[in-house]
């Protein structure tokens, strides 16, 4: 048997400034956005830069009640909620400096990698983190 997510899903006020931070700042990549006119929504799904086919990815969703829009920016309640595994911390660090990202935490060596929290633009939480590679 084999089961691995496919999808998780980021409520977002608006999916076009959702793309701009996401693509535009993050470069992640596009998969797809397409129109939904059955429930008038779009289908808006990006992936982190190098995830390869079949790697997990965001589907950005937009609020559709005012029970949604309380969650924009604290799906996790002020936790880290998402995970960006990088091969180079120190220059994926730097490009999101450059490009206005905001680190609320710094950078620190910890035993399982080097980390630090940056927040979307909407304030959820993430981890930039380049795990220690075992031998």
């Amino acid at each position: 048997m084999h089961q691995s997510l496919a999808h998780i899903a980021l409520v977002v006020r608006d999916y076009d400034e959702a793309l701009a931070f996401y693509v535009g700042t993050l470069g992640f990549t596009l998969v797809e956005d397409s129109y939904q006119p059955a429930q008038d929504k779009r289908w808006v799904v990006v992936a982190p830069p190098g995830a390869g086919p079949g790697a997990t990815s965001l589907l950005l969703a937009r609020a559709a009640t005012p029970e949604q829009a309380a969650f924009v920016g604290d799906q996790a309640g002020g936790r880290v909620f998402l995970f960006l595994a990088t091969d180079d911390f120190a220059r994926d660090h730097a490009a999101m400096l450059e490009k206005g990202v905001v680190f609320v935490r710094e950078p620190r060596a910890e035993p399982y990698g080097t980390v630090a929290v940056f927040s979307d633009l909407y304030g959820n939480l993430w981890d930039l983190i380049e795990f220690t590679r075992k031998p």
